[in-house]
């Protein structure tokens, strides 16, 4: 079929067959091609819900930490020492 997308070929190494045949047995009744279709929108979920968990890790550490040290310096600590930089 004709397209101005890229295409890609896969040669089903054993791991490919691996993941092919696993596809296989939640969605039997695609052929192999729409497989590997399902298991790169699979991967694709996969990822960005990865990402996402990340990224809250990420925030809930930053919330965790905040204000948490506010107390170790003084309101004026940066004018101070500023004082000391060369201009």
């Amino acid at each position: 079929m004709p397209t101005a997308r890229p295409r890609h070929q896969i040669t089903e190494t054993p791991d490919v067959a691996h993941a092919l045949d696993l596809a296989a047995r939640r969605w039997p009744s695609e052929p192999r091609s729409t497989l590997l279709l399902r298991l790169v929108h699979a991967g694709r979920i996969a990822l960005e819900q990865g990402q996402n968990e990340m990224i809250h890790k990420r925030q809930d550490a930053i919330d965790a930490s905040s204000g948490k040290y506010a107390d170790a310096f003084s309101d004026d600590y940066l004018a101070e020492l500023r004082q000391d930089w060369s201009e």
